[in-house]
């Protein structure tokens, strides 16, 4: 048994960084899943660069993974580390100024050489020149220790020894945390089951961390976070990618029909595709495309088809499809179109999130050409948010843009597995017979003949004997589907596909409030990944007493039909968005009102605090002529 003391927390947030072969994301994904099975709430924050190997020992090379858990529901990765893993002076330099004083800096010696200071601008060696008193610095020769536990390893050079330190510094933490090592233990059977030399060399390492908390002097002191109430259920960690395809594939079930996706690799994309590709036994189909035109046409092909044409990218690659989108509204057939977003223009910042696709879905197209749009909240809300663009797509024979972003792509929290049974009935019908007659009294298939509810045409399987009708880009006649150049026609088909997507929010019911004393005078408005973050500086700003009302959009286009009603309710409405403003632009136009945009573009999710500041701000405004234009 330890002898070391053991102490209660009920939070932490811990940083691993490194150079982006030292293993970081994989260090950080292992602790997350112990943690997970520990019963801790948890979000995290991958940010690594978007070189698959960047410059060793550089700034630009850091790759990091960020993890909040607690004993209590978390809404964010955390502001700022309690404690930071430095694998390299280029990890402590890129991350010690989110580091508070006072903080933990474990950083591995063997790194700090003259060479790699000089590589990051250090002119002296911080461990040593007194720089980080301010700290509680742990300097650990991680490589050195692990090399040397992994003495008898003779098999192995000494660069795979290296490669194992990672493993060391896992272990240390988990002693540090009383996590356990079962998950990463079956974890790494699986990955070097085929060698066993390279499995052994973890396992060691993994070990050799454990007994080096456990027996060395720098460590006195190691921590337990209790687990969080939660409803019973099943839980598992998942990613905002993983939960949107396993939302799909959910839907595509209690639709009845199949799944095809039709893609091209693209980041924050392609796990998507990845985890598709690996879910055939449950009737999906993937096409990984030459292109993002290709993935998108053989998507609405299958659509034609009968089946639900999905496909995934990110805002460079819903500038190449935009065409077929508009034959999709043109078609008047399902199709997801899937935007994980990430920064832009152009390739911008691949790896680093952003919500500014949303006025390219909105507006992105030739002609009056208007799509459904929905976000969601969270990682594990991707899964609700698929299931929801489904069934607008194949209700409304719509395409549907589904806006994701990086942060929640990558990130991951707890999710609480559904039962099948309680997923909503999506059930498809095919139209089978003609719906109508013609002029001599005969039956005969009209395919814009529209349902009076939703406006949708009836969506006719190819091969249906009887059922033969055109389909194509040029417009068509209302009812008959003849094609039409008739003007007063195409004013008519162009505010019937319009009054279509209106009418969705019909089923979408109302916008709600979050206003517990109902005497808020400042209402929070989001949308996308920026839940979380408003959440909890709406949480931070009302444990000062102060009364501060939020709200958080699923469908941007159509918006609830109380969006308006909401708006006006409240003396001032704060949209805070990672782009210059683009929802607080939509809402100034539609409803007249003029809401305070707070923006950044930094790449990185808002923080608690910087959003509890802009609260504040606004509650309380030192100018009351100042701009309504506020930024991080």
């Amino acid at each position: 048994m330890s002898s070391k003391s053991v102490q209660q927390l009920d939070r932490v947030v811990i940083r691993f960084a490194g150079d982006s072969g030292d293993g970081m994301q994989l260090t950080g994904d292992r602790f997350t899943s112990e943690t997970a099975a520990l019963g801790n709430d948890l979000s995290t924050l991958p940010n690594f660069p978007a070189e698959i190997r960047a410059p060793q020992g550089t700034l630009p090379g850091v790759s990091s993974f960020q993890l909040h858990f607690a004993d209590h529901d978390v809404l964010t990765p955390g502001d700022a580390p309690d404690v930071l893993v430095a694998m390299n002076p280029a990890a402590l330099k890129a991350n010690l100024r989110d580091l508070p004083r006072g903080a933990t800096i474990i950083a591995n010696t063997d790194e700090f050489t003259k060479r790699n200071l000089a590589k990051v601008g250090y002119t002296t060696n911080p461990l040593e020149d007194g720089s980080l008193e301010s700290w509680h610095l742990h300097p650990v020769a991680l490589t050195s220790i692990t090399v040397e536990a992994l003495a008898g390893f003779d098999s192995l050079s000494r660069k795979d020894k290296e490669r194992a330190k990672n493993m060391f510094a896992l272990g240390l933490l988990s002693w540090m945390y009383h996590r356990p090592t079962a998950g990463t233990e079956a974890f790494l059977n699986k990955k070097f089951g085929s060698r066993p030399d390279i499995l052994a060399a973890n396992l060691a390492a993994l070990k050799a961390g454990l007994n080096y908390g456990e027996t060395t002097e720098d460590f006195a002191v190691s921590y337990e976070i209790a687990p969080a109430p939660m409803a019973a259920g099943t839980y598992r960690n998942i990613t905002g990618n993983a939960a949107l395809a396993f939302g799909l594939v959910s839907a595509s079930h209690r639709a009845g029909i199949p799944l095809v996706l039709g893609s091209y690799p693209i980041t924050p994309a392609s796990d998507i595709l990845h985890t598709l590709a690996g879910l055939k036994r449950y009737g999906v189909t993937t096409l990984q495309a030459e292109d993002e035109i290709a993935g998108i046409g053989a998507a609405l092909g299958a659509s034609f088809g009968g089946a639900i044409g999905v496909t995934t990218t990110s805002g460079p690659g819903v500038a190449l499809k935009s065409e077929t989108i508009g034959l999709g509204v043109s078609l008047e057939l399902p199709l997801i179109i899937v935007d994980v977003q990430r920064g832009g223009p152009s390739t911008g910042l691949p790896t680093k999130t952003e919500q500014s696709d949303l006025l390219q879905a909105m507006f992105g197209r030739n002609g009056e050409s208007p799509v459904p749009i929905i976000a969601p909240q969270s990682p594990a809300d991707c899964f609700v948010a698929a299931i929801e663009a489904v069934r607008i797509a194949t209700t409304y024979r719509t395409p549907v843009f589904l806006l994701s972003d990086g942060y929640l792509a990558n990130g991951s929290e707890p999710w609480s597995i559904p039962s099948v049974s309680d997923l909503p009935d999506l059930t498809v019908t095919f139209a089978t017979e003609p719906n109508d007659t013609d002029a001599k009294g005969e039956p005969v298939f009209h395919p814009f003949k529209r349902d009076d509810t939703t406006l949708a045409r009836p969506w006719a399987v190819p091969g249906t004997p009887g059922l033969e009708h055109r389909i194509g880009g040029i417009e068509k006649a209302n009812i008959t589907g003849n094609i039409s150049y008739d003007p007063d026609n195409h004013d008519l088909m162009t505010r019937l596909r319009a009054a279509k997507v209106d009418r969705i929010a019909d089923t979408i019911g109302d916008l709600e409030v979050d206003d517990p004393s109902g005497e808020a005078s400042v209402l929070v408005l989001g949308w996308g990944s920026t839940y979380g973050p408003i959440a909890a500086a709406a949480r931070s700003v009302r444990n000062t007493g102060a009364k501060v009302a939020r709200a958080h959009l699923r469908h941007l286009n159509p918006f609830p039909a109380n969006t308006g009603e909401v708006l006006r309710r409240y003396d001032r409405v704060l949209v805070p968005e990672m782009n210059m403003g683009q929802l607080a632009m939509l809402l100034r136009a539609k409803y007249l009102v003029d809401v305070h945009s707070f923006t950044q573009v930094r790449g990185l999710p808002f923080t608690t605090v910087e959003l509890a500041d802009a609260i504040v701000a606004l509650a309380v405004p030192a100018d009351e002529t100042a701009t309504s234009e506020v930024r991080a």
